[in-house]
């Protein structure tokens, strides 16, 4: 197999090439996506492995690519010209519409730099199905270490699968424990330090809760990937990081931080990101969020505090808001959310997450 980091930084190189002048979504397969592919192991001149504008039935709208395992497809790539925005979310409905029929488990959506992978088997809401985001302009060894898992040898594996029900279950775990010790401790997880901690009264455990800051961390990366699919060496990988030409913005943060790990390094606690970007102008007073759940739309508004109100009731976090707006739909209760990919607001004219938003404040710090 072509070594895949020095695949991705060729393609990075006509990125920063073509990327200003624009090119159309013919030649970003071409030059672009199909590149990658053979460097993952997929032989995209062989129908047993690759067919393009693929349909199971005459009827079917086709999909891009259908790579297949054994005769069967296993995965779906939708490609859109590089630099058209993949946050519309008809691109993702559509991909996944396909999958569904086809009753095939990943696809992935992609312009050539940017590549979306979303298991379309998961029981959730489809904003919940997008399993990692990797672009080539940002951070070349995190998108090699996230693509591998596409390699042909690795999908014959079932490995992606497996890497899914652990983020499944990571992203749910961090998203209730970081609200059981959040701004608004759970009342519950209080009476239980209550018992452990003898002599402490209820309210000194409160509030120490209220002073901590807690952002689990969860390894992100694959692990023992096949040396030939990556680089050779550590400083292969760190050459390939920083070579990013004129106008890319290179990712700086460690890796396995999460954005808010980051900006709690960089001083912002996680109940303040929301006010933050109010008050850098990324975000305003007022400004209303959506999200869509189980079919129906939820509202929020974001106050002159920092806080998301749902339903008339101030929320310290969008997890927190995401938590409860979920709960007004199914009344279940407490369900973990991810509040950065769940809610979504108008930017620039354009419907996209506000963890979108964040990150690109984000991506100003690291200048």
């Amino acid at each position: 197999m072509t070594n895949l980091v020095d695949e991705l930084q060729t393609v990075r190189n006509r990125i920063e090439k073509y990327g200003s002048k624009g090119i159309n979504e013919q030649d970003t397969k071409a030059t672009l996506i199909q590149p990658v592919m053979r460097a993952l192991g997929w032989d995209v001149e062989d129908l047993e492995d690759v067919q393009r504008e693929y349909k199971r039935r005459k009827q079917d709208k086709p999909v891009d690519y259908a790579l297949f395992l054994l005769r069967t497809p296993c995965l779906f790539v939708e490609a859109k010209a590089l630099g058209q925005n993949l946050d519309d979310r008809k691109w993702a409905n559509q991909i996944m519409g396909y999958a569904g029929v086809a009753g095939v488990g990943w696809v992935v959506l992609t312009d050539g730099n940017e590549y979306r992978l979303y298991n379309t088997h998961a029981a959730v809401p489809i904003e919940e199905k997008l399993f990692r985001t990797v672009r080539l302009s940002e951070d070349l060894n995190a998108a090699a270490e996230t693509l591998a898992l596409l390699s042909r040898k690795r999908m014959s594996g079932n490995e992606i699968d497996a890497r899914w029900n652990a983020f499944f279950v990571d992203r749910q775990v961090k998203v209730a424990v970081e609200e059981l010790i959040g701004a608004e401790p759970d009342t519950a997880f209080i009476r239980l330090l209550t018992k452990r901690l003898d002599g402490l009264a209820p309210k000194d455990i409160r509030a120490s809760l209220q002073r901590a800051e807690v952002d689990l961390s969860f390894p992100v990366a694959p692990q023992g990937e096949p040396a030939a699919e990556l680089s050779q060496s550590k400083a292969r990988r760190a050459k390939g990081s920083k070579s990013a030409g004129k106008g890319t913005i290179v990712g700086k943060r460690k890796r396995g931080n999460s954005p808010s790990q980051e900006l709690k390094e960089r001083g912002v606690r996680r109940q303040e990101q929301i006010g933050v970007l109010i008050a850098n102008g990324y975000l305003s007073v007022g400004q209303k969020l959506s999200a869509s759940y189980l079919g129906e739309t939820i509202v929020a508004t974001l106050t002159k505090d920092g806080k998301v109100n749902v339903a008339g009731t101030d929320y310290e976090s969008v997890s927190a808001a995401g938590a409860a707006a979920k709960n007004q739909v199914s009344g279940k209760g407490f369900l973990a959310t991810d509040g950065w990919s769940f809610w979504s607001t108008t930017d620039h004219g354009e419907q996209v997450p506000i963890g979108a938003i964040r990150d690109r404040y984000i991506a100003t710090l690291r200048k």
